[in-house]
């Protein structure tokens, strides 16, 4: 863990060692907030929740996350850093874990820097805070699959654009796995067994489900499996390919 921690420690201060962490904050905070008052409707409905905040997060994310894990291995394997990285005391596991655990707590800095809707909606009326937890926890856990998607995809390619899009690509399925323009495609193919199992898949869904202030061990397992398998297999592309 202690090597984890170093990495996280190097890794959180090569955010904010450049202009990129404050422009991707402040990019966060003004689209969340123009999405709530003006598409949501935050003050027009007239109701002491957070809905139209957290109803948004899933498509903000589909963008903003990719942007961040885009970075976290193509850039490392198209500088050839990550030859020098490997020659440190530290397992390809314990770099994985650090590279993302670092990205994690930016994503959840920039997530907490919209407290005052929360006090907003306090002030405003007498809201279900317990649900509003529970939605910054879905929210949290969101942002930390689109993440291990994006950090496997990240360690597919050399190019940070091309980690991009594949990143956006992979977390735009997964994100609607439950859904006809997703399910249909298999149906023709795959026995109905199968294709429910697809449509489980769906973050969605699951996001859903805690964003309406439940908190399901049946959801918590699916954000943790998703994450350990994207994981998983980063650190195996990235091993089956650190020769190149």
């Amino acid at each position: 863990m202690r090597n984890v921690a170093i990495i996280v420690r190097r890794e959180l201060g090569s955010y904010f060692a450049t202009p990129i962490a404050y422009i991707f904050i402040v990019i966060f905070l003004v689209l969340a907030s123009w999405f709530t008052f003006y598409l949501g409707g935050f003050y027009e409905r007239a109701q002491a929740d957070l809905d139209p905040f957290f109803s948004f997060h899933p498509w903000l994310y589909l963008f903003l996350i990719p942007a961040i894990s885009m970075r976290l291995w193509a850039e490392e394997r198209k500088s050839g850093s990550i030859e020098l990285l490997m020659t440190q005391p530290v397992t390809l596991w314990q770099a994985v874990a650090g590279k993302f655990i670092a990205a994690w707590i930016f994503a959840g800095i920039a997530l907490a820097l919209t407290f005052p809707l929360w006090i907003t909606v306090n002030y405003l009326g007498s809201p279900d805070n317990g649900a509003i937890l529970a939605a910054y926890v879905g929210s949290f856990l969101l942002a930390a699959g689109f993440l291990a998607v994006g950090s496997f995809m990240s360690a597919l390619t050399r190019n940070q654009v091309v980690a991009f899009i594949l990143g956006v690509v992979g977390c735009f399925v997964l994100l609607l796995a439950g859904y006809p323009m997703v399910i249909d495609a298999f149906h023709s193919w795959l026995p109905q067994t199968l294709v429910d199992a697809i449509a489980s898949l769906s973050l969605l869904t699951h996001f859903d489900s805690i964003e309406k202030g439940v908190l399901d061990v049946r959801d918590l397992i699916y954000f943790a499996m998703l994450i350990a398998y994207f994981l998983i297999a980063t650190a195996v592309v990235l091993d089956v390919r650190k020769a190149e």
